[in-house]
């Protein structure tokens, strides 16, 4: 039988080719192969004093944002639309109507026109606010509000076409058309669309309501920060930003192209889901669930651990079949060279503890951070001087500062815009009822299983995430489907729901055919991006499988547990179980893993990650069992 069958041959050896190859893309291999399928990276091409002025403009924005934050109290009618006006002009003058436009320093009449009227029309909401305040209603009989209103929903729709793409937008338009008829559709054409753009323009129901209003220019204070890993918020980013060191790295060692890609891609977006920071969607996970951010860090923590450690023992796993040796130790980093660094943190051991501790409001404390990070970077140029180090490349500069304030305006652009349709989105299901529509087909589809919900939520938020950037879709998944899954009739707890569709708009970006994070890691490593996306998901299978199970057991988010016992058990359990599951998709151990003691392996690795004693004794047994037969079977096929 195949179960029993000797395998002579064990570590399946590289292939030798002489030499490894260890070559990567360029930044312009990236460029092309992020312009190709993202749409936030076709840009246009600024050149002279345009370029200038425009970076400034940008960089006075940023500052305006944490100037804003920290100490003015404007009021939202004035501050929200004020804020989406100058995201639309650096929006227009920053995406071009169509792909591969790189005219330098070129803007077409009809971007000229909507550079104008689309932030004009917000400007005019802003400044107007009061008069709208005081009409309410009757906003609705003043032909001139009603057509600015049409002009920045327009604009706005345009922008979101151009840098996030069509997915939301195809959503939003269906809502739109379904709003428009629901509030009465031909009967009163013009009434009816006016109580439309009213309710989305003029409102907190529309485009300035939850997406935009809980984060608002607090998403710029969060991305400006110019930190990487877990603070940025962006999988991409983080895979090009350590991917340029670890990929010829792991391709050196003697990582198949594809491969090293993958891991550099499935560790970058884990980013976003580590604790304490876990990017900009958590903070308004916080905001959303009205837990303490500290609670839901803690709450962070096995599931990401799981996440980690699953990607650890795959690329272990991968090593001990191709044969291959670590790096010597003595070319690795000394512990001992990075302690007197250690108080770079800062920043970060301050922005936990104020968002921990409620303190302060996310933004306040997101614009503290910034500053705090300032302070830091120059206290690091005095140790640098007086250490007489001849290393100028950590000096924290004025250019600096300029670089990461202009790069915090260009990152808000996606996210706020995507922001702003999501608000449409929400607002039409709000001002319809079609929440409890939407909630009894899913009861019906689902029959009033669990798992057929959660799997119809999963779909939603990795084929939304494909386009939208990771905040936008935790912001409408959290408004849309997480109330549905906290629904009686399907059962999900309320933490457990709004981690559920954080965790899958997250690996949207490692999901093919639209794997942005993975396709930055194959352009680094000269690997196929199909390829590379698919290693990904499969290196990133935890992120898959621990959503489900904490849908069904709180327990692993620490929610309900009954003591210390339970918490320890839980957690080695789990760590015992993806072990399982990650050498099952590997397929190798001590040697190669016949099929069916794969599938095996895989049950009782998933049996293990259920919490409950029942299931871990029979995934232990199982996982333990196949582990000590493939070490002794390997010993007796070495004897031979």
């Amino acid at each position: 039988m195949a179960l029993f069958k000797k395998h002579k041959t064990e570590p399946v050896p590289p292939e030798d080719t002489g030499a490894h190859d260890t070559s990567v893309g360029t930044a312009a291999d990236v460029e092309a192969v992020m312009k190709k399928y993202d749409r936030e990276s076709n840009t246009r091409v600024w050149e002279g004093l345009p370029k200038l002025v425009i970076r400034w403009l940008m960089v006075a924005f940023s500052a305006y944002c944490i100037i804003d934050t920290v100490f003015l109290s404007t009021r939202q009618e004035v501050r929200l639309p004020m804020f989406v006006g100058l995201i639309l002009l650096f929006g227009f003058l920053t995406f071009p109507a169509k792909k591969g436009d790189e005219r330098v320093n070129h803007m077409p009449w009809y971007d000229i026109v909507l550079l104008i009227a689309g932030p004009g029309a917000y400007f005019f909401y802003a400044v107007n606010a009061q008069n709208v305040v005081q009409m309410s209603a009757r906003v609705m009989q003043n032909d001139l509000y009603m057509i600015i209103g049409l002009i920045g929903i327009l604009a706005l729709v345009e922008l979101c076409r151009r840098c996030v793409g069509l997915p939301i937008l195809c959503v939003a338009g269906v809502l739109l058309v379904y709003t428009f008829f629901n509030l009465g559709g031909s009967a009163d054409f013009k009434m009816t669309l006016y109580q439309v753009i009213r309710t989305m323009f003029y409102t907190f129901n529309g485009i300035f309501g939850g997406p935009i209003s809980v984060g608002g220019p607090a998403k710029v204070a969060v991305i400006s920060s110019a930190l990487c890993g877990m603070v940025s918020g962006s999988s991409v980013g983080n895979t090009v930003t350590t991917g340029s060191v670890t990929i010829p790295m792991m391709k050196k060692t003697g990582y198949k192209p594809e491969f090293a890609g993958a891991v550099e891609a499935a560790a970058s977006t884990g980013g976003q889901i580590m604790p304490p920071i876990m990017g900009a969607a958590a903070f308004l996970m916080a905001e959303f669930t009205g837990e303490p951010y500290g609670t839901i860090a803690m709450r962070a923590i096995l599931p990401a651990v799981l996440y980690f450690t699953g990607i650890y023992i795959a690329v272990h796993l991968e090593a001990k079949k191709l044969g291959l040796k670590g790096i010597p130790r003595e070319q690795l980093p000394r512990v001992r060279q990075l302690l007197p660094k250690i108080y770079l943190l800062a920043p970060l051991v301050l922005l936990v503890v104020m968002v921990s501790t409620n303190m302060y409001t996310m933004a306040f404390s997101a614009a503290i951070a910034i500053v705090a990070a300032v302070a830091v970077g120059l206290v690091n140029n005095v140790v640098e001087i007086a250490s007489k180090s001849s290393n100028r490349e950590d000096f924290l500069t004025f250019g600096k500062i300029i670089d990461a304030l202009e790069g915090g305006a260009k990152g808000s652009i996606t996210v706020a815009v995507a922001c702003g349709v999501a608000g449409i989105i929400s607002g039409c299901i709000t001002v319809t009822g079609l929440a409890s529509k939407l909630l009894s087909t899913i009861v019906s589809l689902s029959g009033g299983h669990m798992i057929i919900a959660l799997a119809l939520t999963m779909l939603c938020c990795i084929v939304l995430g494909m386009g939208v950037p990771t905040t936008a879709n935790y912001c409408i998944m959290a408004a849309t489907c997480a109330p549905i899954l906290m629904d009686p009739s399907i059962g999900v707890t309320k933490m457990a729901a709004h981690f559920f569709v954080f965790y899958f708009g997250i690996v949207a970006d490692i999901t093919p055919p639209v794997a942005l994070a993975a396709y930055a890691g194959s352009a680094i490593a000269k690997a196929d991006p199909m390829k590379t996306g698919f290693n990904a998901t499969k290196l990133a299978i935890a992120a898959f499988i621990v959503p489900y199970i904490f849908a069904f057991s709180p327990q692993m988010l620490f929610v309900d547990v009954t003591g210390a016992f339970q918490v320890v058990q839980i957690c080695i359990s789990a760590l015992l179980g993806i072990f399982g599951v990650a050498a099952a998709l590997n397929g190798f151990l001590y040697r190669p893993i016949p099929a069916l003691l794969r599938v095996a392996m895989a049950v009782g690795g998933l049996g293990m990650m259920i919490p409950g004693t029942a299931t871990d004794i029979a995934g232990f047994v199982l996982v333990v069992g196949i582990v000590l037969y493939q070490r002794f079977s390997a010993r007796r096929a070495a004897m031979v």
